[in-house]
């Protein structure tokens, strides 16, 4: 799991994933700003707005972990 203030692209999420794909395969969520122009607004607004809150990070947890138990 990676939680990122920044675009998805070229952070720091993709470059643990190409490390965990080698050595250690294991399901791998990122959360970060999809490819998208940038807003503008309050810190607490932007957080929202590209679900990067304490709910956004639980449910992205959730999902991570789903993935996890599946196989």
């Amino acid at each position: 799991m990676t939680v990122e203030e920044h675009q998805i692209l070229g952070g720091v999420g993709g470059t643990i994933a190409e490390i965990l794909v080698q050595n250690h395969p294991v399901p791998q969520e990122m959360v970060a700003i999809h490819d998208t122009f940038g807003q503008s607004g309050k810190a607490q607004e932007l957080l929202e707005y590209y679900n990067l809150t304490t709910e956004g990070i639980v449910q992205a947890t959730l999902r991570a972990n789903a993935r996890a138990h599946a196989s």
